[in-house]
């Protein structure tokens, strides 16, 4: 499962950082590796105990939807001092627990519909989030702690390959105009839909950073229709 080799890979990194690391600033400001990793574990944790679950998305209700800023602040807040050890070892210790139950809720109550507030607004299902939201997220957030601390995020095609296919296709169909995509790097590939779109060459990393709302690496810009395509969020 992408989910059990991206929490593993996930673990490796968090698991291998030095001390002075973890002080060290993230693109996802304000928050530095440390309060990174807290989220991501809170996350982890949340997906692991049906209980830690409801607590946390009754901290993000805003009254029908569920938003991700305030459910993200309050995965924050309650392990912000959590020693760096011992916010690894509990991630590596949820990743069992967090696997099952993420297939067992896309299982059975995956075409339950779920509305979203900010910053995306829309109504998915419960499956979208358990199978493809929740593993882009730790994947992203792998990608933001290794530029935060130097390193090359380990990838390959056929784990890295099909998390950014996926991302490719969520991406296609919310704008829904013809385009050549070519994807450098491990996790690359070459994309088309339809006929007389524009040729869009970047490297697939950055692709993901692009429709996530981070800000491109330069000189990977594209410009014209496809500066427009790329703007095309992708929930992550």
């Amino acid at each position: 499962m992408l989910a059990h080799t991206e929490y593993g890979r996930f673990a490796e990194l968090i698991e291998r950082l030095p001390p002075e690391a973890w002080t060290l600033p993230t693109e996802c400001a304000p928050w530095d590796v440390r309060l990174l990793v807290a989220h991501v574990v809170g996350a982890t944790e949340a997906n692991a105990s049906p209980l830690e679950m409801a607590r946390q998305l009754r901290r993000g209700r805003r009254g029908l939807a569920i938003e991700v800023d305030p459910v993200s602040a309050v995965q924050v807040e309650h392990r912000r001092r959590v020693d760096p050890p011992v916010l690894a070892a509990r991630f590596r210790a949820a990743i069992e627990d967090a696997v099952r139950w993420r297939a067992r809720w896309s299982r059975s109550a995956g075409a339950v519909p779920l509305r979203v507030g900010a910053p995306v607004h829309e109504t998915w299902r419960l499956r979208y989030l358990m199978d493809a939201v929740y593993t882009r997220d730790v994947w992203m957030h792998r990608v933001d702690l290794c530029r935060a601390t130097g390193q090359e995020p380990a990838l390959s095609a056929d784990h890295d390959g099909r998390i950014v296919a996926d991302v490719v296709a969520d991406w296609a169909a919310r704008h829904g105009r013809p385009f050549v995509l070519t994807l450098s790097g491990p996790a690359g590939g070459l994309f088309a839909r339809g006929a007389g779109g524009p040729e869009l060459t970047t490297d697939a990393v950055e692709f993901c950073r692009a429709v996530s709302g981070r800000q491109v690496a330069p000189g990977d810009e594209p410009e014209g229709t496809g500066a427009r395509l790329l703007a095309t969020p992708v929930p992550f």
